[in-house]
């Protein structure tokens, strides 16, 4: 696994014991993990995805359905190099595109040692709430309920148009998500969700347990739909537990 257009390498460390991969969620971008790579043990190397759309890849179209860029990720996420054990943490939109992923590289016998599924229903449960179809200014105001993106991005009208696109194609990719019926994953999922989330709570991620045969785990974390910025040393923590497990 090599950074490039695609990966970011948030930790590099080349003797780490183990990868810590992770998923941006809609409209986001691998240097939204940065704070919680800087909080994980040295001990895991962190690469984080780079979707198409958004800051140095901002010319690029960004994908609007979770399949074929799931296929995309599959090529820069098939081991290459080493061995060294993977972990994918999938962040909203990002669980359902680090599932995709991780049932295609099963298949190959490349699987993730686990999957941690945040803030984000079941496959099979999948839901709109149509925000795609919201004029820009509906979508600001879901931006701003989740708390997602920093004010002072939100009120830059100049540079959310810039990022209006991506932000609209990648809730597109989200709400017109649908699961095609499979065998379950092999290796264990963690569901993790915010406590005070106001989109996604505990009945939303229990649906998981049936998407894999390795065992099924909840954990609620402090914080709404984007606990990890919010706790980043928690979120480390409770990940740091998660990895050691499957190791």
């Amino acid at each position: 696994m090599r950074a490039n257009v695609w990966l970011r390498c948030l930790r590099e460390a080349p003797e780490a014991e183990s990868r810590l991969v992770v998923f941006p969620h809609a409209g986001g971008a691998a240097s939204y993990f940065f704070p919680l790579s800087r909080a994980l043990s040295p001990k895991i190397e962190v690469f984080a995805v780079q979707y198409p759309g958004r800051q140095d890849r901002r010319r690029e179209k960004t994908f609007e359905d979770v399949v074929p860029l799931a296929e995309r990720l599959v090529e820069q996420l098939r081991p290459v190099d080493d061995h060294r054990p993977v972990v994918y943490f999938g962040h909203s939109l990002g669980a359902t595109v680090a599932f995709e992923v991780a049932r295609r590289l099963e298949a190959e016998g490349n699987g993730p040692r686990a999957l941690i599924a945040s803030a984000r229903c079941a496959p099979s449960a999948h839901r709109s709430h149509e925000i795609h179809l919201l004029d820009d200014a509906g979508i600001v105001a879901e931006l701003r309920k989740l708390s997602g993106t920093a004010d002072r991005l939100l009120d830059d009208e100049e540079l959310l148009e810039t990022l209006m696109p991506a932000i609209r194609g990648d809730y597109k990719a989200a709400e017109t998500y649908s699961y095609t019926p499979g065998p379950p994953l092999n290796c264990p999922v963690f569901g993790f969700y915010g406590d005070d989330d106001v989109r996604v709570g505990e009945e939303d991620l229990l649906g998981w347990k049936a998407h894999t045969v390795g065992g099924f785990e909840l954990h609620g974390l402090p914080g709404g739909h984007f606990y990890p910025s919010e706790n980043p040393t928690r979120t480390a923590e409770e990940i740091e537990a998660r990895v050691g497990s499957v190791m």
